[in-house]
């Protein structure tokens, strides 16, 4: 039986990853690793991470990443890029790349495109020019910027929605620019060692303005640009973070967006929340592919580790415990295929959402560009996407429906029409982006902690190979970037339960069991049952009461919202991760270099895949029978009246109402036949698959 040879190269992830056609795209990846690989491995190596003070060496980091194109990565070609139309996917490659050795590094280059998106979202024409223009290398030493959102509150630390930062006039003469005061003192700001601007959050304290803002501040403005004192971080290292202080006087013209005049008061036409809103749904992707770096490069190191823990002794070349080491037992190569198999999905989560965002920002403009010729603002603008998601809605519904049987002159109608377009992207992106995060930085850290036990002893020393004990820490802090969990979770119960993607997810359902008829190894049977499982769960649980007849599914209820946003998480992974397999069967025969081992490391990854899917059955099978069944009143309780008749909320009292979600969960059990023997395939392949001699980057 073929099985894999080598890891994953290149040309395999091209092709998962869906940029085989990408040559610029191609090149950015191996900048990004070259830098990752060389300068920034050598800062971890030679210990640069022990000191919170921004050093001469990490400074260095800045110009390789304007040599190697990273720091221009963001920029649109007019203004000193090199990558044209949207350029999520590109971000989010190089995260990987640089997070493949350390996450501050990443971090750190993120930062800078950060706090340039408030302005390349919402910025005004002349903003955008203006800013984007000098943060190219191009165009002469680059412009540096920080986004300073978050406040040194009591106990608050990365609130986004509670500002004390205030902005009041200084002065307004007739006929001229108002000028503004804004004092802001920022909390965890990244890249504030250099920054040369900053994109800050501030309130109104003044009744002439109207509600929150975002303003640009540069070094060079009158009044105070303290870059402030570094944080004390336990991870992160090879970015900046410092707590700044500004109390600077700038121009009305710097709010982001812009601003209206009326009745002597100044409107800014963005609030601040519209503003970071549409900045983090994006930019909390590349987040959660740092995480999915670490799981995956976890994989060499582990393999190099547990194959020569026992080398150096008395025992011979040729003899099992000397060739294998600890790969003699299966416990090191099943524990190491979870981690692997976590990464893997982790990773096609990720990047399935990055890919989604660059079709969804055209189709976002042009959206905006009909509703400014039609007029459509505030309520109208509101009431038209609430029609166009009605009319995404009834478009899923027609395309599943044979040709022959459906209103074709309808279906074609509702495909061309471009604001069904968005709904559509749209309501994928409010529920993968939010579920990427939460998953791949909570789980993903479990799963590195997992990854740095396999090391024994050397996981928490500052020398350990692949620096996963770094890796581990840096997660911690990676779950928190951008919102921590609660906050994806809340957007998550709010966004999962919209009809257009129950409609979309409903699809998905029907594909995989048409799937597992043509492909049962993949998993897609399990797959398809735990997704129905969850669907009928939630239908249930908004109607349902709980034994004290308190409605179960609601924003308060977060014990229950919040926990299917988690099993929603596990499935939406295995979805992404099952379909970037059938991607490279489909398009690997095409390439050379992948057809020659395809056979091998398609039957591994596929494995992988079915191990991921029977992980995330068990989980969502878990969530869904705790909450349908532990909010009822169980028989022993002491209120439960034996002689009288059972109440709704007792067990029993609905047997006909569950016994669907028996019958599901009971095929979901026995869904998961094969998926150990899968486990085990991929063990073997594991303990034979050839590894480097020696490892890519410093220890």
């Amino acid at each position: 039986m073929p099985t894999l040879h080598t890891l994953p190269g290149d040309d395999v992830r091209q092709i998962m990853w869906r940029f085989a056609e990408r040559y610029d795209l191609q090149m950015l990846v191996q900048s990004a690793r070259t830098v990752a690989r060389g300068p920034v491995a050598r800062l971890v190596a030679a210990g640069e991470r022990n000191s919170h003070e921004w050093t001469e060496a990490k400074d260095a980091l800045l110009q390789a990443f304007d040599e190697a194109g990273i720091t221009a990565a963001a920029l649109d070609p007019e203004y000193g890029g090199f990558i044209p139309g949207p350029k999520n996917l590109a971000l989010a490659l190089q995260a990987f790349e640089l997070s493949w050795v350390d996450g501050g590094a990443a971090t750190g280059s993120l930062a800078g495109h950060l706090a340039l998106a408030p302005i390349h979202e919402r910025g005004t024409p002349e903003q955008q020019a203006t800013y984007m223009s000098k943060a190219s290398p191009q165009n002469g030493p680059p412009s540096r910027g920080a986004f300073v959102l978050t406040e040194p509150l009591p106990f608050v630390g990365v609130e986004t929605s509670i500002l004390s930062g205030k902005v009041r006039i200084a002065e307004w003469q007739e006929g001229q620019e108002p000028i503004l005061q804004v004092e802001k003192r920022g909390r965890f700001i990244t890249n504030m060692a250099f920054a040369d601007f900053a994109t800050v959050a501030v309130d109104s304290d003044d009744p002439r303005i109207k509600g929150s803002c975002m303003v640009i501040l540069e070094r060079e403005d009158p009044g105070q640009f303290d870059r402030g004192t570094p944080a004390r971080k336990l991870v992160h290292q090879l970015s900046s973070t410092r707590d700044p202080v500004f109390s600077l006087r700038v121009p009305a013209n710097r709010i982001i967006g812009g601003y209206t005049v009326e009745n002597g008061t100044i409107v800014p036409r963005y609030d601040h929340g519209e503003i970071i809103a549409s900045v983090f749904r994006r930019t909390r992707v590349t987040v959660g592919l740092m995480t999915a770096a670490k799981m995956l490069s976890a994989v060499e190191p582990v393999l190099r580790y547990a194959r020569n823990r026992f080398r150096g002794g008395d025992l011979e070349p040729g003899s099992p415990r000397y060739d294998q080491g600890l790969q003699q037992k299966e416990d090191v190569l099943h524990r190491l295929i979870d981690v692997w198999s976590t990464g893997e999905a982790a990773a096609s989560l990720g990047f399935a959402t990055a890919r989604l965002f660059d079709e969804l920002d055209p189709l976002e403009r042009q959206k905006d560009l009909l509703f400014a010729e039609q007029g459509l603002t505030g309520r109208k603008a509101l009431m038209a996407l609430r029609q166009a998601s009605t009319r995404a809605t009834t478009f899923l519904k027609l395309s599943i429906q044979p040709e022959e049987e459906r209103d074709q002159a309808r279906y074609e109608a509702l495909e061309s029409d471009p604001l069904v377009a968005f709904a559509l992207k749209d309501a994928l992106a409010n529920v993968l982006c939010p579920a990427c995060k939460l998953w791949n930085t909570g789980h993903g850290a479990t799963m590195m902690r997992e990854a740095v036990s396999l090391m024994g002893g050397y996981g928490i020393t500052e020398d350990c190979p692949g620096f996963l004990g770094q890796k581990w820490m840096d997660s911690q802090l990676e779950a928190t970037y951008e919102g921590p969990e609660a906050v994806q979770r809340r957007q998550l119960s709010v966004t999962m339960t919209q009809e257009t993607f129950l409609e979309q997810f409903q699809l998905w359902i029907a594909e995989l069991n048409q799937l597992a008829t043509r492909k049962p190894e993949t998993g897609a049977y399990a797959l398809a049952t735990a997704m129905q499982l969850w669907l009928w769960t939630l239908q249930y649980l908004q109607q349902a009461k709980d034994a004290e007849g308190t409605k179960l599914y609601s924003s308060n209820r977060q014990g229950v919202s919040f926990t299917l946003a988690d099993a929603l998480c596990w499935l939406l992974a295995s979805h992404c991760q099952l379909m970037d397999v059938l991607e490279l069967e489909a398009r690997g025969p095409q390439n050379p270099v992948v057809a020659e081992g395809l056979a091998g490391t398609l039957g591994f990854l596929t494995d992988l895949g079915h191990v991921q899917v029977a992980r995330a059955a068990g989980e969502v099978g878990r969530i869904c029978a705790e909450l349908i069944f532990g909010y009822r009143r169980p028989p022993w309780d002491d209120e439960a009246d034996p002689e009288g008749p059972p109440s709704q909320a007792e067990p029993g009292a609905t047997a006909d109402e569950l016994a669907d979600f028996v019958r599901l969960r009971t095929r979901l059990d026995a869904c998961l036949a094969g998926s150990r023997l899968a486990k085990d395939r991929a063990a073997v392949a594991l303990a034979r698959v050839m590894i480097p001699e020696v490892a890519d980057y410093p220890a």
